[in-house]
C-alpha cells in the first residue's frame, strides 16, 4: 500500500510538470508571436517604401541622362505592391522524470521563421493621355502652391518657368525674356528678375496668391430681396449685396487666376480685382501674372507681364541641357535688388562622373557614366520639387497602359 501511494504521488507530480511545461510553451508562443511579427512587418513595409522612393528618384535621373544623350525619355512606375507575410513558431518539450532520483530534467526547443511573397505591378507610362499630361505646361495654381508652401520663388521660377512675357498695361505682348542660357542676355535678365522677386519675397513684400472677387450674376434690384430670395441664393452659393446707391446685387464669390505682385491684391477694390482677372484670362492657364508696380516696394525695378510655365518634358530637357550641352552661368543681381542669401549658378546641378558618388546621393549609371544630383541643399530641394511636379503631371496611372506583374 505504501508503494502504491508513492507511485500515485509520483504520477501526480509528473502530470503537474507536464501541465506546467505546456503552460510555459503556450506563454512562450504568445510572446514570440507578439515580438517577432510586428518588427518584421515594420521592416518590410518601410523597406518597400524606401525602395519605391529610390526608384522614383533613379527614374527621374535616368530620363535626365537619356535627354543628355539625345535619347527619348520613357517612364515606368511601380503601381502596386502586394505582399503576404507568414510567421511560423515551433515549440517543443521533452523530459524525463526519475522516481527517487535527483537527475530529472525538462528540455525545451523553440524555433521561429518568417517568409514573404511579394507581387509587384510595374506600369509603363505611355499612351495619348499620359503624353498630353507631360507635354502640357503646368498651371499657374501649381506655381502658386509651390511658393505658398515655402519654396523660394527664384528657385521655383528657374525650374518651372520657361521665361517672362513682358506686356503692355492692356495685356498685349511686348517681348519675351527666355530662361535659356543659350540666349545669354535674356537669360541674365530673367535671372535678375527672379532674384529681385526673391529679395521682395524674403522681405514679405511680395504677394503670390489667387485673385478672389465677387462676380455679379444678375441685374441690380431697386427693392431688397425677399427672405425666399435670400434662402434660395444661399443654397446656390450666392450672396446678396447692397450697393452704395441703395440698390441690391446678387453675386458669386469666385477664385480666379494667380497673381505675383508687390502690393496686396486684396487692397484693390472688388471691381479692380474682377477686371484684372478678366485681363489675365486672355493668357492660357500656363501663365502666372506678374506685376511689380512702380508705387510699391522694389518698384524702382518695375515689371509687368506674365511668367510662362514649362511642361514636365521641358523641365527635364532644361536640366539635361544644363549638365553639359548648355550650362548655366553666374549672374550678379541688379543694383536695385537688395542682398539675397543664395544665388547658385545652376538651377539643378547634375554631376557626371566616371565613378558613382556616395550612396546617400541620388545617382544612376548610364552609358558608362554616373549621373547624380549635386550634393547641396539647393540641388536636393530642386530635385525634390522636380519629383513632386512629376507626380502631379502623372496623375492617376490607372488605365494608362497594361501593367507588368512580377511575383517573387
Amino acid at each position: 500500500m505504501k508503494s502504491s501511494s508513492i507511485q500515485s504521488c509520483d504520477l501526480r507530480a509528473a502530470g503537474a510538470v507536464r501541465r506546467a511545461a505546456l503552460a510555459l510553451l503556450a506563454l512562450l508562443a504568445l510572446v514570440i508571436a507578439g515580438c517577432a511579427g510586428p518588427p518584421v512587418l515594420e521592416r518590410q513595409v518601410l523597406g518597400y517604401d524606401d525602395v519605391t522612393s529610390r526608384l522614383d528618384q533613379k527614374l527621374l535621373l535616368l530620363n535626365i541622362a537619356r535627354a543628355d544623350n539625345g535619347r527619348p525619355v520613357h517612364f515606368t512606375t511601380t503601381s502596386t505592391i502586394a505582399a503576404s507575410f507568414n510567421w511560423t513558431n515551433t515549440l517543443g518539450a521533452g523530459g524525463e522524470l526519475h522516481r527517487n532520483a535527483p537527475d530529472s530534467f525538462l528540455g525545451l526547443s523553440i524555433g521561429t521563421s518568417a517568409s514573404e511573397n511579394p507581387t509587384f505591378s510595374i506600369q509603363p507610362l505611355s499612351g495619348k493621355a499620359f503624353t498630353e499630361r507631360v507635354l502640357t505646361p503646368f498651371k499657374d495654381q501649381s506655381f502658386a502652391f509651390l511658393v505658398f508652401q515655402g519654396g523660394e520663388i527664384d528657385r521655383v521660377m528657374r525650374l518651372l518657368a520657361s521665361g517672362i512675357e513682358v506686356q503692355h498695361a492692356d495685356g498685349s505682348f511686348v517681348r519675351f525674356i527666355a530662361n535659356d542660357p543659350s540666349l545669354p542676355q535674356e537669360y541674365a535678365e530673367f535671372r535678375r528678375i527672379a532674384t529681385h522677386l526673391r529679395w521682395l519675397n524674403d522681405r514679405r513684400k511680395l504677394f503670390v496668391r489667387t485673385l478672389v472677387f465677387e462676380e455679379p450674376v444678375a441685374p441690380h434690384l431697386k427693392d431688397p430681396p425677399s427672405p425666399a430670395d435670400i434662402i434660395n441664393a444661399t443654397k446656390e452659393g450666392l450672396q446678396w449685396r447692397r450697393n452704395a446707391d441703395g440698390s441690391y446685387r446678387l453675386v458669386r464669390l469666385q477664385a480666379g487666376r494667380v497673381v505675383v505682385m508687390n502690393v496686396d491684391p486684396m487692397s484693390l477694390s472688388n471691381q479692380a480685382r474682377y477686371e484684372l482677372n478678366e485681363k489675365i484670362d486672355r493668357n492660357p492657364g500656363g501663365f502666372a501674372f506678374l506685376y511689380v508696380r512702380p508705387d510699391g516696394p522694389g518698384g524702382d525695378f518695375p515689371i509687368h507681364g506674365a511668367i510662362k510655365l514649362r511642361s514636365m518634358l521641358q523641365m527635364l530637357a532644361f536640366v539635361a541641357n544644363g549638365a553639359r550641352a548648355v550650362p548655366e552661368f553666374d549672374v550678379t543681381p541688379d543694383p536695385r535688388t537688395g542682398a539675397v542669401s543664395e544665388n547658385p549658378r545652376s538651377t539643378l546641378h547634375i554631376d557626371i562622373s566616371e565613378a558613382a558618388p556616395e550612396a546617400t546621393i541620388a545617382s544612376i549609371e548610364f552609358e558608362g557614366r554616373a549621373y547624380s544630383v549635386g550634393n547641396t541643399k539647393w540641388d536636393r530641394s530642386n530635385f525634390a520639387t522636380l519629383g513632386d511636379l512629376f507626380q502631379t503631371a502623372v496623375g492617376d496611372i490607372k488605365g494608362v497602359d497594361l501593367p507588368i506583374t512580377i511575383s517573387k
